[in-house]
């Protein structure tokens, strides 16, 4: 049993969690064929993720649309024989049954809101928005998706098979509740695109840019505050921190360094920090969940468990979890074992913009006026 107390309701109307939906309401002839897919967005993160697709023997990668012509002319070579399209409306008027949407986060809101009016299952990458009206205009579209359709976020976590077993083993209660929480994002900086007019640069290298990345806590480091809420099952209601630029000097505006204390509404302190500047190799992306009778750490590349005995219990992850969303999301839509992750994933997107508001203005900042 879960220490947490009851997930509130963030949006009223909307569920926050996952929603599972009964698999009768979804037309059958989807499980006896390939799931046709559309790639929105075929920069480095999409086309990179696409091969997962394409690695799925029940799907397939049919359709492929940028506005930049290089970068959809190197997704091709990639995926012979989709094809491709310049405009978004246009892969959403075709045949595709899904679309897997991979553009910068500002553009989420609009892609995401078009994607359900057009009644593809939607597989998008994380975070939901990069301010509290586009991550509303999220959630709006999410109550209105075709409730035959899948919705899931790129939050991979929650599909890794080794993170599932770890919060298994704290929703189970062996190792009491919850009583502090520490987490961490501590690496190197993010790759530079160059070579590229001078009128394109915020597109070309839109995570350097706050108002195209939401900043680095909203576009990066949600996976952490996602693991959180996910595991705490409840969301923060207060926030407090610091950031600024240490090392980055250009391009952009966002920040390199930051720490955070979050707080929740059962006295449950969460304390964060993250940076893109660590050097020398060094890195430290993960959760540890301090609970009444042991520890548990968690990561990608598996998990820790600190329950009484002379040396932790050491669990390996030694692939990219993505692939177990990416295959999740598949088999989920050829199945009709569906799912509506955007209320989740928008809780998780305004844990991030709570902190980054706080780090902004230099004050606490809470969960109400988010």
């Amino acid at each position: 049993m879960s220490n947490a107390t009851p997930r509130r309701d963030f949006m009223k109307g909307a569920a926050t969690g996952i929603l599972i939906l009964a698999p009768q309401v979804v037309k059958g002839y989807q499980a006896n064929s390939a799931l046709s897919v559309g790639l929105i967005g075929c920069g480095r993160r999409g086309t990179a993720i696409t091969a997962f697709f394409a690695q799925n023997e029940f799907a397939k990668v049919a359709a492929l649309c940028d506005i930049y012509d290089d970068q959809l002319a190197q997704a091709a070579q990639k995926f012979s024989g989709a094809r491709q399209f310049k405009d978004l409306n246009d892969v959403l008027a075709s045949d595709v049954d899904a679309v897997y949407i991979a553009t910068p986060p500002y553009l989420h809101p609009p892609h995401f809101e078009a994607a359900v009016k057009a009644r593809k299952h939607i597989f998008m990458e994380k975070p939901a928005g990069v301010d509290v009206a586009g991550v509303k205009r999220v959630v709006e579209a999410a109550k209105y998706a075709d409730k035959t359709k899948r919705i899931s976020i790129d939050f991979q976590q929650r599909y890794g098979k080794d993170y599932k077993a770890a919060h298994q083993i704290v929703q189970s209660g062996q190792l009491g509740r919850i009583v502090e929480v520490r987490a961490s994002w501590l690496s190197g900086g993010l790759p530079l695109r160059e070579g590229h007019p001078a009128d394109q640069e915020e597109m070309r290298n839109w995570l350097f840019y706050r108002e195209k990345s939401g900043d680095f806590i909203v576009e990066q480091d949600c996976h952490n505050l996602d693991v959180v809420n996910w595991f705490t099952g409840m969301h923060p209601v207060r926030a407090f921190g610091y950031g600024g630029r240490m090392v980055r000097k250009s391009p952009g505006n966002i920040m390199d360094n930051l720490a955070l204390t979050y707080h929740f509404d059962n006295g449950l302190v969460f304390s964060y920090s993250a940076n893109q500047i660590s050097k020398g190799g060094f890195a430290d992306v993960s959760e540890t969940f301090l609970c009444e009778n042991g520890t548990i750490t968690t990561s990608r590349k598996g998990y820790k468990l600190y329950n009484g005995g002379k040396e932790p219990v050491v669990v390996t992850t030694s692939y990219d979890i993505t692939k177990d969303a990416v295959d999740d999301f598949v088999d989920g839509a050829r199945h009709g074992r569906l799912e509506n992750a955007a209320f989740a994933a928008a809780e998780s997107t305004l844990t991030g913009i709570m902190g980054r508001e706080s780090i902004y203005s230099g004050r606490e900042k809470t969960w109400e006026p988010v």
